[in-house]
């Protein structure tokens, strides 16, 4: 099986110093893949790296491809929830198909299925600057959805979501695993993460320390390297559950 996206070394810098240090993994269809690591621990600039939308030393097989192509290939949720114009949320979602070229058959489709995911039907026709804060990023999420690209890049697409928001949005990203795409999301709830995700990546300053299901990442000793906490964690057979008991002291 192809992969969808494949980084051999990539590193991005600031300066001299490397944000993410030559960090290498292939996403497979069906992954939902989980991006963990405190803050500053490089998870958006990987993305971002990744992406083309910062320069770069060692290879993306994004970046091979031209800006349209690589739209096609890869849709991103990036962090920033703003939307500017008083649009209706129908006409946000629909700027997921600019990708295809515009004004294309299947345009509508792709737009209703996204709509219909996200449960926007009530706000469709509402302007996007009225809804909350919660309401704007489902719209953002159905935009990137619409664009119907194998991999899914979010950024923290949880945040700011009420739990049955969250949950459903992860199910979401499930739904597009199933149906061959693969999703590569920055999580800081390790819970959501464990019950969610197929594999897990932890970064620490840039660098991935652990690479694999959320059994083999979501370890005592990782967590308290990478997080600094003490947590417990139950696996059960409908689902893992995550609880932080303590911080680690310097």
């Amino acid at each position: 099986m192809s992969a969808l996206l494949t980084l051999n070394d990539l590193t991005v810098r600031r300066g001299e110093c490397p944000v993410v240090d030559r960090v290498s993994f292939a996403v497979q269809p069906g992954e939902i893949i989980g991006l963990l690591g405190p803050n500053g621990a490089g998870k958006t600039t990987l993305m971002r790296g990744a992406l083309g939308l910062l320069a770069h030393e060692g290879h993306s097989s994004l970046t091979d491809l031209a800006p349209g192509p690589r739209a096609r290939q890869a849709a991103f949720l990036p962090q920033e929830r703003e939307i500017a114009w008083p649009m209706p949320a129908e006409d946000v979602v629909a700027l997921g198909r600019m990708a295809h070229g515009g004004n294309r058959a299947g345009d509508q489709a792709a737009i209703e299925r996204a709509i219909e995911r996200m449960g926007l039907e009530v706000l469709r026709h509402r302007p996007a600057t009225q809804l909350s804060g919660g309401e704007q990023a489902r719209v953002l999420i159905a935009r990137a959805l619409a664009q119907e690209s194998p991999v899914l890049i979010a950024d923290e697409p949880t945040a700011g979501l009420d739990p049955a928001a969250q949950i459903a949005v992860m199910e979401v990203f499930a739904r597009h695993a199933q149906e061959g795409g693969a999703v590569v999301a920055s999580l800081h709830d390790l819970g959501l993460a464990a019950r969610h995700c197929t594999r897990l990546i932890m970064l620490e300053r840039g660098r991935v320390v652990a690479d694999g299901t959320p059994q083999e990442v979501l370890t005592d000793a990782n967590l308290a390297r990478v997080f600094r906490i003490r947590a417990h964690i139950e696996w059960r057979a409908d689902g893992p559950i995550f609880q932080a008991l303590s911080v680690i002291s310097p």
